[in-house]
């Protein structure tokens, strides 16, 4: 018999064909499996190999052994007349047919599912890896018109380098290298750079990389893995293009740990070269990270990380680490930049206790020493600007110092909005606005630059805008309180106070330290007439507001003395004592201290509050029959309101100090068309407008007043009722 006739005879041949048809089926289905799972390219190559090796030890088993009714034995101890092959055969057959219709199958299903071309294939960014898998036909909800811009071909967001270490501590270290690669990429002159909060935000998540490039309105990302061991470190970096995962470039790095800037250095310049290769036209200059002793640095690098969670505990920690780090290497100016920048934010006006005044002289320590050391340091541009912003009447100098620092580091995201409340502090809230709108377009989710950029929508009739936004950001931060203050002032804003209210107060459970909590708690308290909780749970103004509202007048003027002598508010001082029939008082304690009123304003620019105030002052000097400055004090506060109007501020409390500047002007009937209007649009104060302006008694007896104030007492009760509170009296 020959040889071929034997094979067959012994089935060796149907053998070898069921086992590739059964392995190609098998590595199909893994292909499928694990694709979706995100597993390595590297499991999927192991398994191919191994069916590979497999297939000779299954033919050589095929040749030596045989099936029998009473088990496998060798085919040389098999009589031939007992064989059973031609049984075995057909039982292979159908083996192969049915492994042939599952591979059919898998081949039709792999023909169903998207296919990574013409970016029609969805791909997820693992926090486990560093390659992007493919997922499943995902269906992300279409933002608003208006939201979906074309993402600008230069563009760029890079994630948080994946922490591979053993030690989960380490993962600061991955952060700061991220954030070092970010920073220099930022500084590079027309390329798009997504900004830090926003491409941190998808830490730890597996999203899929379309979805956040549509979130950052980028159209490249940057990600990868560090792995740190004793003394050496790994970093692994790819450059995908978002719309179709295709990898522009890839890399590892293994160094010594003393090498760390080079690795920054050299891991910037390669994206930067990729991305001249197939967006930017030119010669980039070489990135250059600021040098540090490395322990130094580690320890800088972890004290950013307590630093960016903005709580009183860690911006403590923080404080210690960068103290270790200068006494380490005493020449790092960034490490003194973030020591002055923590001393300020751990005042009792921020986040912690230290009086304002000596937070200010311990970061003056720091940030002039950080100055010494390289007068171009961005981050010591920044807190010298913070600084500054800390102190009435230095807005000037702020908005130096911050402009010189974004313009070195655009992606200094704190900067920039300390820039913006700069300019608005310097009555220029059109220039504001427009940086705030432009932080928000590249680091949406920033939390500073979204509640003041929803502030303004709220302030000038644009709350639909705020509810936008809100949608926007809520898949990446669900039952975040943030996000329940952000819908707490939606609420306020369109006249829904107990709604509001009930909002905020579930932001405060979750972060009851929380300061801008507590203030959008005590906004809801305020405008449900809710005065003993007022008095003991709002922020000082508020509570100022409370004690006033209770009659305990003399509680109410002591905790506006303080908050004067602290520098931090001297409107509620004047209000207090401008209302209460102590006019004088409030002249004098102007007068003593400024010798003009646009000496005042140079202090205080009339932003926000600051036309109140000056409305106060000026019905002091009417009371005390000081025309001229009555006269001054007037004209000064039409300038801020109408420059406030002309970039659409509108706002029912707008209308009531409206009201009470032309009930001082004289003009009853145009000071009742603002009430009106005020109270049309869900104006709530005091039970009566003259415990807010004492200018109001005058209006007292009117019929279409006691209207209007009626009316207003309704709008109160009806969110009162909601709350479950007893009704108001007047």
């Amino acid at each position: 018999m020959s040889l071929f006739e034997e094979l067959k005879r012994r089935n060796v041949i149907r053998v070898g064909i069921a086992y590739l048809v059964g392995a190609w089926l098998l590595a199909q289905a893994a292909d499928l499996v694990l694709d979706v799972m995100g597993a390595p390219d590297i499991i999927l190559r192991s398994l191919v190999a191994i069916l590979a090796l497999g297939f000779i030890p299954a033919v050589i088993f095929a040749w030596a052994f045989e099936l029998t009714p009473e088990g496998i034995k060798r085919e040389s101890e098999v009589n031939r007349t007992e064989s059973i092959t031609n049984v075995t055969a057909k039982k292979l057959d159908y083996v192969t047919i049915g492994l042939l219709i599952g591979a059919i199958a898998i081949v039709a299903v792999d023909r169903m599912l998207p296919q990574n071309k013409m970016g029609s294939e969805p791909f997820s960014h693992d926090s486990s890896s560093v390659i992007p898998a493919q997922a499943g036909i995902q269906n992300p909800e279409t933002p608003p018109d208006h939201l979906k811009a074309a993402p600008p071909a230069k563009s760029i967001a890079v994630l948080p380098f994946v922490n591979m270490s053993s030690d989960p501590e380490q993962e600061y270290f991955s952060d700061g290298i991220s954030e070092e690669i970010l920073n220099a990429l930022a500084k590079v002159k027309d390329l798009n750079v997504a900004g830090r909060t926003s491409s941190f935000a998808f830490k730890g998540e597996n999203q899929d990389l379309r979805q956040i490039g549509e979130t950052l309105n980028v159209q490249h990302i940057l990600e990868g893995s560090v792995r740190k061991s004793g003394n050496t470190v790994r970093i692994t970096a790819q450059l995908i293009k978002v719309d179709d995962g295709y990898h522009l470039w890839s890399e590892s790095y293994d160094r010594e740990l003393d090498d760390v800037f080079a690795i920054q250095d050299e891991i910037a310049n390669a994206i930067l070269q990729q991305l001249k290769a197939h967006l930017m036209a030119g010669e980039q200059e070489a990135l250059v990270a600021t040098r540090a002793d490395s322990q130094a640095y580690d320890l800088y690098l972890l004290a950013k990380q307590r630093i960016y969670e903005r709580s009183r505990p860690t911006l403590e920690a923080a404080a210690e680490l960068l103290d270790k780090a200068i006494a380490i290497d005493s020449n790092y100016a960034p490490a003194y930049a973030q020591r002055g920048i923590v001393a300020l934010l751990l005042s009792d006006e921020d986040y912690g206790t230290t009086p304002i005044k000596q937070a200010l002289a311990q970061a003056k320590l720091y940030i002039d020493q950080a100055m010494r050391l390289d007068p171009e340091d961005p981050e010591a541009l920044a807190a010298l600007g913070l600084y500054y912003n800390n102190q009435p009447g230095k807005t000037e100098e702020a908005i130096a110092a911050l402009e010189k620092a974004v313009s070195i580091n655009p992606n200094l995201v704190n900067a920039s909005n300390w820039l913006q409340a700069a300019y608005g502090s310097a009555g220029h809230p059109e220039k504001s606005i427009q940086i705030l709108q432009e932080v928000v377009e590249r680091d949406p989710l920033y939390r500073p630059a979204l509640g003041n950029i929803s502030s303004y929508y709220n302030n000038t009739g644009q709350a639909d805008k705020t509810a936008e936004l809100i949608e926007r950001v809520r898949p990446s931060m669900p039952n975040d309180p943030f996000l329940f203050r952000l819908e707490a002032d939606l609420h306020y804003a369109k006249a829904e106070y107990a709604k509001g209210l009930m909002a905020a107060e579930k932001a405060l459970a979750i972060q009851p330290d929380n300061y801008p909590n507590q203030g959008t708690v005590g906004q809801g308290l305020l405008s449900t007439g809710q005065y003993e909780r007022l008095a003991s749970e709002g922020h000082p103004w508020q509570r100022i507001i409370g004690l006033w509202a209770l009659d305990r007048v003399e509680e109410a003027t002591l905790l506006a003395q303080q908050q004067a002598d602290s520098g931090n508010d001297i409107g509620s001082l004047i209000g207090v004592l401008a209302n209460s029939g102590r006019q004088q008082a409030a002249v004098d304690f102007v007068e003593q201290r400024w010798a003009s009123l646009q000496e005042l304003e140079d202090a205080y620019p009339l932003l926000g509050n600051g036309p109140a105030m000056m409305l106060d002052l000026a019905y002091a000097y009417a009371s005390t029959g000081n025309e001229e400055r009555f006269q001054d004090a007037m004209s000064r506060y039409r300038r801020a309101v109408d420059k406030g109007k002309i970039i659409g501020f509108q706002n029912p409390f707008l209308n009531l100090i409206e009201a009470a500047y032309f009930t001082m002007s004289g003009d009853s009937q145009t000071a009742l068309a603002e009430l009106q209007k005020g109270v049309d649009d869900g104006l709530v104060v005091a039970a009566k407008f003259a415990d807010i302006w004492a200018a109001f008694k005058q209006l007292e007896g009117d019929p279409e007043f006691e209207a209007i104030q009626a009316r207003m007492i309704e709008h109160l009760n009806s969110e009162r009722a909601e709350l479950g509170l007893e009704p108001m009296l007047i």
